[in-house]
């Protein structure tokens, strides 16, 4: 006997955005913990070491927090007026901060002590650095110059004031303690080299005020925001554009790279976070945030995304572990473990009455999985019993006919196949007519399923005089089938929603005859287009070749300079 064939249920791809590893990747960051601040959150920063402590600069104050705990681990209060991009040195033990009074404050994390003051900006210090050999600091003010100090000694190495306007945005080389870069709202991005007091070395325009800066760690390309624009520069070939990146639709306030330097990410305005490929510079995933972001950090290990915003909200997420997936999801769990878990049964083979018999393993064992059970839905089992009411019924249900009204339209559809719809149909009562009617008023616009709900549609209206391909003729059918059901008690609510049927169908009729006089339209311009080519086409066949015309030298090399992303 021939064994029973499952009902096939059509499943379309979901429009939406498209599921990739980095998608998955990011997804699984855990809910949000917020924490309010009293201002801004100006600068965050993340300990180059464990446990990735970070530092958050609002107002007057510099606040390190446990990013497990999320409680504050110290907090420094040294600063008259506002504080600003506190930065952690890379063995995570002390700190500097720039503030509003022109200085840079260097503070111990263990003992919360005041360590250096270095003086000698007259405006405010937005961003400060360590370099790599940790013994100088990189200071960028407001005072449109670039300074570096030397620690021990507590004094200024050199100074660079070549920018025309506000410094706000600079880094340093992890390879070479003397090369830093600055950004300002002058538009330009400067690369210095402390050996070289001459000035920068390389100078770049990038069209609007830089927000932040970013060297990669090989200290061939750096990376400058500011306006809606990222932009890439090549160090290595004197600041040659590399790409031209706009994605966000305000200004852009922050750069961090993530995935071991495989990923970059931006903060802006527009409350998104966007997640670029380094390779490629297009946006794999994007996180959203409440509020405008000012800040972004990033532990190395991507297990927390920090992010300050305009109004004092510091966002904590971490990423999922397996333990926590366990105990948010447990019956998905208990799947994973239940097809862990194979029950196998054995049976010896060999014949051990034999004194000499020696056992083999390979041969002498066979071993018999359990072959799991097929599970068969309730209108399969109805089906296979010719029950095609029960079965239509199974599918009407709320849940399914909202949820999945795939299944509902694949058992209509079974049903048309064995010439059961109709038997399915007869004699229902109000109630259940009402869950045919609201289905059919519902998905009867949808192309995909428009064709099986039509002659659903028919088969209830009764094929006494068209079809529904002729709804024009809807009005006199919809009079038939409440002259049909007047025996049923047909209530007002039913007659409502032959109504509601009849003005979805004749909307779609008015879309389908606008789409139609489209379409002469275009005919028409179409017909007329042709018959001017071929008026104007020459008698003459052969023609005069044309050489192509190639690229100059110079257009040649400018080719591949530039790509624009967007």
């Amino acid at each position: 006997m021939a064994s029973f064939k499952k009902t096939q249920i059509r499943s379309l791809p979901k429009i939406g955005q498209k599921v990739t590893a980095d998608t998955l990747y990011w997804r699984k960051l855990n809910f949000p913990v917020t924490v309010k601040e009293f201002g801004p959150i100006d600068y965050i920063d993340v300990m180059p070491v464990e446990p990735y402590f970070f530092a958050v600069s609002s107002a007057a104050k510099v606040q390190i927090y446990n990013p497990i705990t999320h409680q504050v681990h110290r907090h420094f209060t040294r600063f008259k007026e506002a504080a600003y991009g506190a930065s952690f040195r890379s063995d995570g033990k002390l700190v500097v901060a720039g503030c509003d009074e022109g200085h840079i404050k260097l503070f111990d994390i263990g003992s919360k002590s005041l360590l250096r003051i270095f003086k000698g900006h007259k405006g405010p210090v937005h961003r400060c650095k360590f370099t790599v050999d940790n013994t100088h600091v990189v200071s960028f003010s407001d005072d449109k110059s670039v300074a570096l100090w030397d620690i021990p000694s507590e004094t200024e190495i050199i100074k660079f004031s070549e920018h025309s306007d506000y410094v706000r945005a600079g880094c340093v080389s992890s390879i070479s303690s003397d090369l830093f870069l600055s950004g300002s709202f002058d538009h330009t991005v400067k690369l210095y080299d402390a050996r070289s007091p001459s000035g920068s070395t390389i100078s770049v325009d990038h069209g609007s005020p830089v927000e932040s800066v970013l060297m990669y760690p090989s200290n061939s390309i750096f990376v400058s925001v500011g306006g809606t624009e990222l932009r890439v520069w090549d160090m290595l070939a004197g600041g040659r554009l590399l790409a031209r990146v706009s994605q966000h639709h305000k200004t852009i306030t922050c750069l961090h790279l993530a995935s071991d330097g495989k990923r970059l990410v931006t903060g802006g305005l527009d409350r998104h976070a966007k997640i670029y490929d380094v390779q490629s510079y297009q946006v794999v995933h994007t996180l959203d945030f409440p509020s405008p972001v000012l800040s972004l950090g990033i532990t190395p290990d991507d297990f927390t995304v920090v992010a300050g915003m305009a109004n004092g909200l510091i966002s904590m997420q971490h990423r999922q572990t397996q333990a926590e997936a366990r105990a948010l999801n447990p019956k998905q769990s208990l799947k994973v473990q239940k097809k862990s878990q194979t029950a196998y049964r054995f049976r010896l083979n060999a014949d051990f009455r034999s004194v000499n018999r020696t056992f083999n393993p390979a041969t002498d064992v066979e071993v018999a999985t359990k072959t799991d059970t097929n599970f068969v839905s309730r209108y399969d089992m109805f089906l296979r019993k010719f029950q095609y009411s029960k079965a239509l019924d199974t599918v009407l249900t709320p849940y399914i006919r909202k949820k999945k009204p795939a299944i509902t339209v694949g058992v209509m559809h079974e049903l048309i196949r064995r010439n059961g719809l109709k038997s399915a149909l007869a004699g229902r009562d109000d109630s259940s007519l009402s869950s045919i009617l609201t289905f059919l008023a519902r998905n009867i616009n949808d192309p995909s399923n428009a064709g099986i709900l039509i002659q659903v549609a028919n088969t209830l209206l009764g094929d006494y005089i068209f079809t529904c391909f002729l709804v024009y003729e809807y009005s006199l059918k919809f009079t038939l089938i409440i002259e049909i059901y007047e025996s049923s008690s047909l209530t007002p609510q039913s007659e409502k929603l032959f109504l509601q049927l009849q003005e979805h169908v004749n909307r779609e009729v008015e879309y389908v005859k606008h789409l139609m006089e489209i379409e002469g339209m275009l005919h028409i311009l179409l017909a007329s287009t042709t018959t001017q080519a071929r008026r104007g086409s020459p008698n003459v066949v052969q023609a005069t070749p044309v050489k192509p015309m190639l690229p100059s030298a110079a257009a040649a090399a400018n080719a591949t300079m530039i790509y624009n992303v967007g």
